[in-house]
């Protein structure tokens, strides 16, 4: 039988150390965060229909801390808000020029990373069906709507 308290350990290690080295060579090659890259992807991947409790919800953190990340995005140039033409509450974030250069020059960097460290300990077969299972996983909490910070 699995043991699942292994598998998790496994996956939350491998987790965080898969992380680390994608910032550290992201913050080395371009002066950017693994969480400002995911960021900025989220919200080129959105093309100017994203808001903040749309990254909120991907991410699984809270509104008020994606707002402040999405405010020192905009600080750095990074992001632009514009009025939401289907509501006045809330704005749409689009990605400035800077950004869309930023985002076009480390997107190889982090893709790289992830083949290397990712993909290539693993057969594609194997890529494949942890894909396949990250996916069924993800999907079970996301549908119980459970993991979403409250407050």
């Amino acid at each position: 039988m699995t043991d699942l308290t292994r598998v998790f350990t496994d996956l939350v290690r491998y987790e965080t150390r898969l992380y680390n080295v994608l910032a550290e060579r992201l913050r080395a090659e371009h002066g950017l965060s693994l969480g400002q890259f995911e960021f900025l992807r989220i919200v080129g991947d959105r093309a100017g229909t994203c808001r903040v409790q749309d990254i909120a919800e991907d991410i699984a953190i809270t509104v008020g801390a994606t707002s402040k990340a999405v405010d020192r995005l905009e600080a750095a140039g990074w992001l632009a808000r514009r009025p939401n033409p289907e509501n006045r509450r809330s704005s749409l974030i689009e990605l400035t020029a800077t950004g869309r250069r930023l985002l076009a020059a480390a997107t190889p960097t982090f893709e790289d990373g992830l083949r290397t460290w990712l993909a290539g300990p693993l057969t594609g077969r194997s890529i494949d069906q942890l894909a396949a299972a990250l996916s069924t996983l993800r999907q079970a909490v996301e549908q119980a709507r459970i993991g979403m910070p409250t407050g």
